[in-house]
């Protein structure tokens, strides 16, 4: 016996399937925007990957004065050898278990409740304390240009609270569910 709600779902289903037109000019013009959407995607996911290797290459070049080529070469390697485990999580190594998580799950856990939060973390330290950059530097600097000034009243909820806030979600990352 098939549940009402099911049921109801199913009618649904069929009603819609049978109320839409059957025009062959609709599924091309989907099948444009599809593909128009897709492109648009591949070519941000390019732009995106392009911006962030020039970026590790510049590093490279002004804190290591290397030669581009030398810079591009290093970093390709380096690259290629950081996503194998990525790459090959999913069949060569789909068996191998560290802590009882696969490859990708290890890879998830490190990025995402370790290295954001405390990158995080320091990044704010950095930019509110003494040790680091400053809160009055901080702002200068942020309030450069056009545009939403930042106010020097938040110096409490930058110095305070948000590394708080921090500190729970690094230590609610790494207690086990």
């Amino acid at each position: 016996m098939v549940p009402p709600r099911v049921r109801r779902r199913l009618a649904a289903i069929a009603l819609a399937g049978a109320c839409q037109p059957d025009l062959p000019a609709i599924d091309v013009a989907n099948r444009i925007g599809a593909d128009a959407f897709a492109e648009k995607l591949r070519s941000l996911g390019f732009s995106t990957v392009t911006a962030v290797f020039e970026n590790m290459i510049a590093n490279c070049m002004d804190n290591f004065g290397w030669p581009r080529r030398k810079a591009t070469v290093l970093n390709g390697i380096f690259i290629f050898v950081m996503s194998l485990p990525c790459m090959l999580g999913f069949n060569v190594l789909s068996g191998v278990k560290l802590f009882g998580m696969d490859i990708l799950g290890i890879e998830d856990f490190l990025v995402s409740n370790l290295i954001l939060p405390v990158g995080a973390l320091i990044f704010l330290l950095f930019c509110t304390y003494r040790f680091g950059w400053g809160f009055d530097s901080f702002t200068a600097e942020a309030n450069t240009g056009k545009g939403v000034k930042m106010k020097h009243g938040s110096v409490f909820y930058f110095k305070y609270i948000l590394p708080i806030l921090l500190a729970f979600i690094l230590v609610n990352g790494l207690i086990p569910k």
